[in-house]
């Protein structure tokens, strides 16, 4: 009888270990929905930012952070220029 319960637990200890295994796989390949206002990478949040991008593939994103506000810009060429500005009000 005791090994009967022994094999039970184990069993249900394994179980429980699969189970738990797929539910973190499967949290890990999930996307941040779009209306969101920041993406996870690295388990970390990150501010998304409105970007705007152009037919000709360049594109200017703001990120605001407080007071702060981050600007991303690239151009059609591949350049790629970031300025940030802070008002302290």
């Amino acid at each position: 009888m005791r090994r009967v319960r022994k094999i039970l637990l184990i069993g249900g200890v394994a179980l429980g270990a699969a189970a738990f295994g797929a539910s973190m796989a499967g949290a890990q390949n999930q996307q941040t929905p779009k209306n969101f206002n920041y993406e996870i990478k690295d388990g970390k949040r990150v501010p998304k930012g409105n970007r705007v991008t152009n037919p000709d593939g360049s594109w200017r994103e703001e990120v605001r952070q407080g007071n702060c506000v981050t600007i991303k810009e690239k151009s059609a060429s591949g350049e790629y220029k970031e300025t940030r500005q802070c008002n302290p009000n």
